[in-house]
């Protein structure tokens, strides 16, 4: 399980003070009775998955895996960032599978698309469009040219062995095309939001066609809310009530730190499940992520001497799969042979504490997160644990978890600037 440790915070925090709050909150998160709850489907969703669509899942992963070498994901935001998170943090950055897995849908930069789209010429490739409504921009232009091309490749009457959709299980532009077209479909239930849907197809048909076991990720995730849906301080009520203590403090940054680059996607998911859940009213903390050490080359110096804005919540593994031996030099002319005969993993975890003790000194807040291993369980785990610590830490500060009225407004000027029908001044 995920260990949550408060030594660095700075501060004496009561969680006694808050028990009364977290229990009224995990009762109504249990219930479905706060503001949002029409969007808790992830809450208890380990247990409430349709087990048909599940074993549909596994079955379509297994023949894109057979049958294709590319699988390109195309979503945007919550419809691809945990699929992508869960597999760069599975299986690393250097996969060694016969299935490459590629992501368009999540950006205008003609200069991303058309490389993904020249590489994809002379590939095998199947779709997974993901998309609740069918007409979010982003995504259903990607989808527009992956058909295009698609098409152009092997015909119109192959393409529907070649679509795989995610989308609503009753209405939109997508559903619409699935039962026009005759693609394959999945459902993104209506009662959980795209931050929260890794759990669901979104993020599991991507995840089973890179290879990983996606049924000990929803073990994982089971885990995970079995131990959290208590009214009890555990862990991820810990992490929450620590982020809305530091936030109190007049820290309003968090920085998410991890020392694998692996992660790099998990920190952006972490990024948007935060951001867009508790960024309202004028409120909450800006989420910000870096990898150490890298970073300490880079951001390093504000973070121990700049202004004091930000809190680090730093994840650390405890039991790496993999370790690399430093050796022996003749000529020691770098002057590491006193490291000779250790691991990497020793120099990086020694690196962590240092640099823990050091932001400490500078008066920087750290919570401490850490888990054993990382695999496919406790991944599934990990993000019920930050789901779980979002919602408490969103209710804490009055708002509305499952909401992003803010993200509308940027939609609202491209489109008028596009000069899309309905949207002129």
């Amino acid at each position: 399980m995920i260990k949550v440790s408060d030594a660095h915070v700075l501060r004496d925090v009561s969680y006694a003070s808050y028990a009364k709050e977290v229990a009224t909150i995990n009762e109504g998160i249990r219930s479905r009775s706060l503001e949002g709850s029409d969007y808790l489907g992830w809450a208890d969703y380990p247990n409430t998955y349709d087990k048909e669509e599940f074993a549909r899942i596994e079955k379509a992963a297994a023949y894109i895996r057979e049958n294709f070498e590319v699988l390109v994901v195309c979503g945007i935001g919550g419809s691809y960032l945990g699929a992508r998170a869960a597999i760069d943090g599975i299986q690393g950055l250097y996969r060694k599978d016969k299935l490459e897995i590629l992501f368009m849908g999540q950006t205008f930069a003609p200069s991303y698309v058309s490389q993904v789209l020249d590489y994809l010429k002379d590939k095998k490739f199947a779709i997974n469009v993901i998309s609740k409504s069918g007409t979010t921009t982003e995504t259903a232009v990607a989808f527009r040219l992956l058909s295009e091309l698609l098409k152009s490749q092997i015909g119109a009457e192959n393409m529907k062995k070649a679509i795989f959709a995610t989308t609503d299980a009753s209405k939109g532009a997508l559903l619409e095309l699935c039962k026009k077209y005759g693609y394959e479909r999945f459902v993104l239930p209506s009662d959980i939001g795209g931050r929260y849907s890794v759990f669901t197809a979104v993020g599991l048909l991507p995840m089973a066609a890179a290879g990983i076991d996606i049924a000990a990720f929803m073990d994982g995730a089971r885990n995970a809310m079995l131990s959290f849906d208590s009214d009890e301080i555990n862990e991820a009520y810990k992490y929450g009530i620590l982020r809305h203590e530091l936030y109190k403090a007049g820290y309003p940054v968090e920085m998410f730190v991890t020392y694998e680059p692996r992660f790099v996607q998990l920190g952006e998911w972490w990024k948007q499940l935060f951001g867009e859940s508790e960024g309202k009213d004028h409120t909450g903390l800006l989420p910000d992520s870096a990898t150490f050490t890298t970073d300490l080359h880079s951001l390093g110096q504000f973070i121990q001497q700049g202004s004091p804005v930000l809190f680090e919540t730093v994840l650390s593994v405890e039991s790496p799969e993999r370790d690399v031996i430093i050796p022996h030099d003749e000529d020691n002319l770098d002057g590491l042979n006193y490291l000779e005969g250790k691991g990497l993993d020793f120099v990086a975890k020694k690196a962590h504490d240092g640099t823990v003790e050091a932001h400490a000194g500078g008066n920087v807040p750290n919570v401490l997160l850490s888990i054993d291993k990382m695999d496919a369980f406790t991944m599934g785990e990990l993000m019920m644990f930050f789901c779980r610590a979002c919602a408490l830490s969103c209710y804490l500060n009055k708002v509305n978890p499952f909401n992003q009225p803010g993200v509308e407004i940027y939609k609202k000027n491209m489109f008028r600037l596009l000069g899309k029908p309905g949207y002129e001044k």
